[in-house]
């Protein structure tokens, strides 16, 4: 019997192909969408839930207040997790890491290795990064041991054996042993190191004494709770630890912490603080939704194109009854057809996955798979999804159609019912307010991201090289020398550029009232050149200058933030303050105009620069004539050698470096955009099948009405009308929809663009325009028929 069913359902699907390529395509399109999407929300909610202690791993973070502002820091200074442990009994163990940039040379290699942190010895018993070679225990118990990724290894010793044999570090080069061999940090994890040195090494290397610098800061730091431990009732022990380890320290420099705990496995996507890598959790939900939408609107194309053509087998149906056959092998064979198409669908699905994953990997930036087989339960889940939908598509016809009367059917008498003909229409609605919905939110999310690229940002960083000198002793020779290379119109050496990092300080800065005012600063170590090589603009004051001695060393700068924080209403009132930082006393000689920093994602915060001594930084600005680029880049890379040959040269542009930060946002949209596209498509796919079926339904009118003298555009409006009027109501109800939906995406920006209400009207105008197109497709067809076609048989 189920041969049987299969046979004719293959007969039925074979004798009308066009409808079936429609179905089947539409249906495996959307299955596609929906397991790449699905791929994807579960490698974000991967992120570090891989480790076996997973559950016990929190990440220690700390609010650091002073009299005027209160910090939201994501790291810790070095003995708060070291001392929490050795006084609060409910932490079995903790790991600090530090992240750096550490030129690494053996013999001619070189690399300046920018995945480097330093970590104490406990870092495997926290973390599950297996060891391919060396001790878990004593890998990093050591000073100068090295521990290298598997990748790393092979780019410093090819085949060879690493263990036992010495590295170099930095340019005093510290000679370093490889203690250990892991594999490499997988994808998911938010830090992701090639080199990992014993933290001791950093007492020896830089005469840092962190473990009792408590308002140092700059470590992140993870715990490592016993089993059954409640996480809030240690943090509740937190305040009276800090009383009686630093209490007396907070109260002097009037700066109160507060610690708390992350769960590990939250930190990547719902942790405001930020960390070495972020995830979104509204995007996770976003592409959640996209993929239900698409497949949604898969479904509501089959459904509606399954239940149409139900109509003509009217007659099959009542033939079948008269010679015997039961209502519930009517409805067998009618679901089966339906689960069928579903299989073919799904079979084609597996083959496009096979082919989009490599592209899908690159539009996500990452490597979210390897294929699609190594993920069997996602492909029986989506065996069963294309059973149920075959199921469900093809219930509702099957028990319409088995329902019939054979003596009224055969007559002749049968005909759609309104019911099934509301319920086509209300279908086409819900897929057009999703197609709608998805294009009016593509808008708003590229002009956001267009929004975020071409805001004035207070500075000029159009055609500004930056070399990574990383605080090499003779950075400032080399701006010297390259100064004079053709091309190269200016040039500046600081500490930090435009959407890089920046060190905060702990700053006393006289305010209004003439108190000195505790703030944590964040801090640009800049030259004489800096600001005017940006172009960043001077309000009040002066800038650096060599004919001020005291410039070197007892000046400052503030934004107009800082001013406005320290209670002065004009730049100006700030000028002559006194200040004091990390040692340095001085007074304020500018007040600059803000300008971002970091990315838009935040707002402007008070700002200090101060002139950089001895080498003023780690990296030097060049200002490029744009028609010389190429030639400039060659010379500069030969005075680069002939300076400083022990390190690589590292270069960028400042404009790509800003616009780095808007990476995640930039890959939102793109995926954003290929799956709305696909929706699109899986629409168009229905609305022509389902304007196809209606033109066929009407050609006798449409024969009838052109010998009464109708011409080709009357018949088109008529035929495209009622079409066109259900995509104005899917307009009507997508548009607040959207509006609600982007507007909480739209939160997560400080700097954000506006929705406005002509965003939905060319959202609506682009699927009006694509739904005539489709209908117009078939309706001009079917007018330009010859009646006499149509009308020979009546």
């Amino acid at each position: 019997m189920i041969k049987n069913y299969l046979k004719i359902a293959w007969r039925n699907i074979w004798k009308t192909k066009a409808f079936s390529i429609i179905n089947i395509c539409g249906l495996a399109v959307g299955m596609t969408a929906c397991f790449l999407i699905a791929l994807y929300v579960n490698f974000e909610r991967s992120y570090d839930r891989y480790h076996e202690k997973a559950d016990r791993i929190y990440r220690l973070v700390c609010d650091v207040k002073t009299p005027t502002e209160t910090i939201n820091a994501n790291i810790t200074s070095g003995p708060m997790a070291m001392y929490a442990a050795k006084d609060l009994p409910e932490i079995e163990n903790y790991v600090r890491l530090l992240p750096n940039s550490l030129l690494i040379r053996k013999d001619n290699i070189k690399y300046q290795e920018s995945a480097v942190f330093f970590a104490d010895s406990s870092l495997f018993q926290l973390f599950d990064f297996p060891l391919l070679a060396g001790s878990p225990e004593t890998a990093l118990k050591e000073p100068f041991s090295v521990v290298l990724s598997e990748s790393a290894a092979k780019k410093y010793f090819g085949k060879e054996n690493p263990i036992g044999k010495s590295l170099l570090l930095t340019d005093e080069g510290f000679n370093s042993k490889v203690t250990g061999v892991m594999k490499d940090i997988p994808e998911n994890s938010q830090f992701k190191g090639d080199v990992f040195v014993s933290m001791v090494t950093l007492i020896k290397m830089a005469n840092f004494k962190f473990d009792e610098q408590w308002g140092n800061f700059g470590f992140t730091s993870y715990l490592l709770l016993k089993p059954n431990t409640d996480p809030s009732l240690l943090t509740a022990k937190f305040p009276a630890f800090l009383t009686n380890r630093v209490g007396k320290e907070m109260d002097q420099s009037k700066m109160h912490y507060t610690l708390f705990l992350e769960p590990l496995k939250d930190v990547y996507l719902y942790s405001k603080r930020g960390g070495f890598e972020n995830g979104n959790i509204n995007n996770v939900y976003v592409f959640a939704i996209v993929a239900l939408f698409i497949l949604l609107i898969a479904c509501i194309n089959f459904i509606n194109l399954s239940t149409a053509r139900a109509v003509e087998r009217a007659k099959e149906v009542g033939i079948r009854k008269v010679v015997g056959a039961y209502r519930i092998q009517i409805t067998r064979q009618f679901i089966s057809e339906s689960v069928l198409i579903c299989l073919l669908a799904f079979i084609i699905s597996i083959l496009l996955c096979l082919v989009l994953i490599p592209y899908f990997n690159f539009l996500a930036g990452k490597e979210i798979s390897g294929g699609i087989f190594l993920h069997p339960v996602y492909i029986l889940v989506l065996f069963l999804l294309a059973c149920l939908i075959g199921l469900l598509a093809g219930i509702y016809p099957a028990l319409v159609l088995s329902s019939f009367k054979p003596v009224t059917v055969l007559k002749g008498k049968f005909s759609s019912n309104t019911k099934g003909l509301l319920l086509r229409k209300t279908l086409v609605v819900v897929q057009f307010v999703v197609s709608i919905a998805l294009i009016a939110g593509t808008l708003i999310v590229n002009r956001q991201l267009a929004y975020m690229r071409n805001q004035n940002l207070g500075f000029n960083k159009e055609q500004v090289l930056v070399l990574q000198t990383n605080g090499d002793a003779k950075s400032r020779i080399l701006k010297d020398a390259i100064t004079s290379v053709p091309g190269v119109l200016a040039s500046a050496v600081s500490g930090s550029v435009p959407g890089g990092g920046n060190p905060v300080a702990y700053s006393e800065i006289e305010n209004k009232q003439g108190d000195m005012q505790i703030a944590n600063l964040p801090v640009y170590f800049v030259d004489y050149n800096y600001l005017p090589l940006y172009k960043i603009e001077l309000v009040a004051g002066r800038m650096f200058s060599p004919d001020f001695g005291t410039d070197t060393a007892q000046a400052m700068i503030l934004n107009e933030s800082a001013v406005k924080l320290f209670g002065y209403a004009k730049p100006a009132d700030a000028i002559g303050k006194k200040y004091s930082q990390w040692g340095s006393e001085g007074k304020i000689i500018g007040v600059i105009k803000d300008f971002h920093f970091k990315s838009l994602q935040s707002k402007i915060e008070p700002l200090s620069m101060r002139y950089g001594q001895g080498n003023g930084g780690g990296m030097v600005s060049l200002k490029i004539d744009g028609q010389h680029i190429n030639t400039a880049l060659k010379s500069i890379e030969k005075k680069w050698q002939e300076i400083i040959p022990n390190r690589p040269f590292e270069y960028f542009f400042a404009d790509e470096f800003f616009d780095r930060q808007y990476r995640s946002e930039n890959r939102f949209g793109n995926l954003f955009f290929n799956f709305a596209m696909l929706a699109i498509f899986i629409s168009c796919l229905g609305l022509l099948g389902l304007v196809s079926y209606h033109t066929t339904q009407r050609y006798r009118e449409i024969g009838i009405r052109k010998v009464l003298g109708a011409n080709i555009s009357t018949i088109v409006k008529l035929l495209s009308f009622d079409f066109l009027k259900l995509v104005i109501i899917a307009l009507l109800v997508a548009s607040p929809l959207m509006w609600f939906l982007m507007d909480k995406w739209l939160d997560d920006f400080e700097y954000q663009t506006t929705i406005n209400i002509w965003i939905f009207i060319l959202a609506g105008s682009i699927a009006v325009g694509i739904a005539l197109i489709v209908i117009g497709s078939q309706t001009i067809r079917a007018a330009l028929t010859n009646p006499v076609e149509s009308l020979r048989n009546e």
